[in-house]
């Protein structure tokens, strides 16, 4: 589908297209909730109609906390295809930046990847004041058009209450290039899962897989709440017919006793809608403080282990869908490993960089691609 750029009344509700000057240079504005534009990331929008990576109105309630960080927009990606000269983004968030161990960049910017699915190539992240809530930034310019493939990565730590695509008045907008398979893969976890605290939005490991692995990635990574509450396996249960579930929670879930009772009631729900899909049960990662808290450290052996006898249950069981990985062994083993987290806990981009070159051969199989 392609959409020739045309005039329309500003006033009009959601989805119009109007014209204005930016400096000095008439762009057209696209909604990207409007066809051909592809939004991945958030599969109740077309329920809801906005950037909310869970269901507005859902039969399982949501723990409060889960439910205000649904509107954090981490995974969340804006794709098409366009021969505009250039390309200006306008969003309004929910709020400004405000986090000491994190960059605005990632908590509230929106960053650019050109190219074809394995193939895109990173050319820049919107400028804006950080303690601002509303900005507009130019993403690229060329001295004449030509046509690219564009993905946008969201927000990690924000919400996103609207976006506005700025083009060339007279440019086209056609449809992103497909993925390789419609069925996508949902990840549920902690403040890492989300992306703290990558550098900006397309550095979080979600995203990082998505430009190695040509599909969809939904990222339910829900900071500090990651805790595997029966209400959210039910609720993921419900996304149509999905390729792939990462259970990635461990970080949350505080003594051993939690995760003994939450992973096995999570699964079960998981199998009874999905009893052939792949699971990937992933323990939690290494940090820089594990080397130094040994109290700590044990606690984190003793879940681990508490997963992997889970798994094997399982399989023992007949389920020969269900996979652990061991996180401890995402960063690598040498001496770099201690600078790959931002505090002692979250990573920084070389982080999120090996989590994703870990994992990735370990997906790719499980997709059957």
């Amino acid at each position: 589908m392609t959409v020739q750029s045309k005039e329309i009344n500003l006033d009009q509700l959601g989805g119009t297209i109007h014209q204005e000057t930016t400096n000095g240079e008439e762009l057209r504005w696209h909604s990207p909730l409007e066809a051909p534009f592809h939004i991945a990331g958030f599969p109740w929008l077309a329920q809801d109609g906005i950037y909310r990576r869970l269901p507005l109105a859902s039969e399982a309630v949501l723990p409060p906390a889960v439910d205000t960080l649904a509107y954090c927009t981490a995974g969340g990606q804006i794709r098409f295809r366009t021969n505009s000269s250039r390309l200006v983004i306008r969003v309004r968030l929910a709020g400004p930046a405000n986090m000491y161990h994190m960059p605005p960049t990632g908590q509230c910017g929106v960053d650019c990847y050109l190219g074809e699915p394995g193939e895109q190539s990173f050319i820049t992240t919107a400028k804006f004041k950080p303690t601002e809530s509303e900005y507009e930034s130019q993403l690229y310019q060329w001295d004449s058009q030509k046509d690219v493939a564009v993905t946008l990565n969201l927000p990690l730590y924000q919400g996103v209450e609207e976006v506005w695509i700025g083009v060339d008045k007279d440019a086209v907008i056609s449809d992103a290039p497909a993925y390789a398979s419609s069925r996508p893969v949902i990840i549920y976890g902690t403040s890492i899962t989300q992306g703290g605290c990558a550098s900006r939005p397309g550095m979080a490991y979600s995203n990082i897989l998505s430009r190695m692995i040509p599909v969809e990635f939904v990222n339910l990574g829900f900071s500090g709440n990651g805790k595997g509450e029966p209400e959210l396996a039910h609720i993921m249960s419900e996304i149509d017919d999905p390729a792939l579930f990462i259970l990635d929670y461990e970080g949350n879930t505080g003594e051993a006793g939690n995760i003994a009772r939450t992973l096995p009631a999570f699964i079960q729900i998981l199998r009874e809608r999905h009893p052939e899909v792949p699971i990937l049960v992933v323990s939690r990662i290494y940090t820089a403080e594990d080397q130094f808290y040994m109290e700590r450290r044990g606690l984190h052996d003793r879940r681990r282990l508490i997963q992997i006898e889970h798994v094997e249950q399982r399989q023992a069981e007949g389920d020969r869908n269900i996979h652990f990985v061991d996180g401890f062994k995402l960063l690598g083993d040498d001496f770099v490993v201690n600078d790959c987290t931002v505090d002692g806990t979250h990573p920084t981009d070389l982080g999120f960089l090996r989590m994703a070159q870990s994992l990735a051969p370990i997906i790719k199989p499980l997709l059957q691609l």
